[in-house]
């Protein structure tokens, strides 16, 4: 009886939807990430403090969507400062909160994370299970799992040795959801000019930039942010190019056969051009650090990415989550179009518009 006044109740809901909604669908969310299980969506972005999680039936209603801080940091220690770039996972049967953090220095960041077996994320006790690094153990930013003939990878941002100056894409094999097994592969680095706009004005701006540190070095190029996208026996990986403080920061894609050694640099191939950039004619700027989802139907395919409404907004808190609709060229690569310009309509993801 239960269930059946709860499905009356969700139809009547989704007839009351409009059947269209604007960007952003928050007014802040730097990193945006999302992973959708058993009819909801699970939903996170940097706060730089804490880790929270929205559940949510439609991703264009997060503002009134639920949500619950789930881990707060302790007051000091080398997961206590610069919360980073959180991504909530289910995996072998648990979830799992992979996050960037450090103790107060940006040389100490690595990659962190927590375990939870209860079967909503926002309930339950999240454990620290602890730091995600192979033995080099390197400065390490935006870890991102996925699982492929069942093995999981990790990928994520990193420096090759101690100093900054270039941030690649690595990625190692786990042999669990919290160890990794063997060493880390770099498969990209910024090679290209659009992969380099990287200048630091003369005096950074600590509200403006919140990560940069005055130590680091007044040029950086980077490649950060890897996210994977799967379609028709191939692996998409695509990353955030250049420094997030300038307009310029864009998508950029790897390409991998899921039947090749992905452990192997020489699998990965990289597009010598960006996929998704900065669109002033629309006031969006700076769009990167994506995620992807489908619809609740599974009929569309949808980018997740945050973004800037004006130029030279840097990568604070004025960063905001964009969602919009992408397609597939007929070669099979995805083709994500041009950002699509504040308060435009767009129509809701398949399966939850209203009737």
């Amino acid at each position: 009886m239960r269930t059946a006044l709860a499905a009356v109740v969700f139809a009547t809901l989704l007839r009351a939807q409009p059947a269209t909604f604007t960007n952003p669908v928050l007014p802040s969310g730097p990193d945006p990430w999302v992973t959708f299980r058993d009819g909801f969506y699970y939903y996170m972005h940097t706060t730089g403090r804490n880790l929270t999680v929205w559940k949510t039936r439609s991703l264009a209603d997060l503002k009134s969507a639920e949500k619950r801080v789930v881990w707060t940091p302790p007051s000091s220690g080398p997961y206590s400062r610069d919360i980073w770039a959180p991504e909530i996972h289910f995996l072998r049967g648990k979830w799992y909160i992979y996050f960037a953090a450090d103790a107060g220095t940006n040389r100490s960041h690595r990659m962190w994370v927590l375990e939870n077996p209860s079967p909503n994320p926002l309930e339950g006790e999240w454990t620290m299970k602890g730091k995600v690094a192979d033995a080099d153990d390197r400065w390490a930013i935006d870890g991102s799992v996925f699982e492929i003939a069942g093995r999981l990878f990790m990928v994520w941002s990193g420096w090759e040795a101690d100093v900054n100056g270039t941030q690649s894409i690595y990625i190692a094999e786990l042999d669990n959801p919290w160890t990794v097994k063997g060493r880390r592969v770099r498969v990209s680095t910024p090679d290209y000019p659009w992969e380099k706009a990287g200048d630091l004005k003369a005096k950074r701006d600590p509200e403006q930039n919140p990560g940069l540190n005055i130590d680091d070095p007044l040029h950086l190029d980077v490649n950060e942010g890897p996210q994977i996208l799967r379609h028709d026996g191939r692996i998409f990986l695509i990353y955030s190019a250049c420094a997030c403080w300038t307009d310029h920061y864009s998508l950029g894609l790897l390409t991998a056969s899921e039947a090749s050694n992905l452990m192997d640099p020489a699998s990965w191939k990289k597009n010598p051009l960006p996929v998704f950039w900065q669109s002033p004619s629309s006031s969006v700027y700076a769009p990167g650090h994506n995620s992807f989802f489908q619809s609740p139907d599974g009929k569309e395919d949808w980018i997740l990415f945050h973004a800037n409404s004006k130029p030279d907004d840097g990568c604070g808190g004025k960063r905001s989550p964009h969602m919009q609709r992408f397609s597939w060229r007929p070669d099979g690569t995805p083709d994500f179009g041009r950002p699509v310009a504040e308060g435009i309509e767009i129509s809701r993801p398949s399966g939850e518009r209203a009737p």
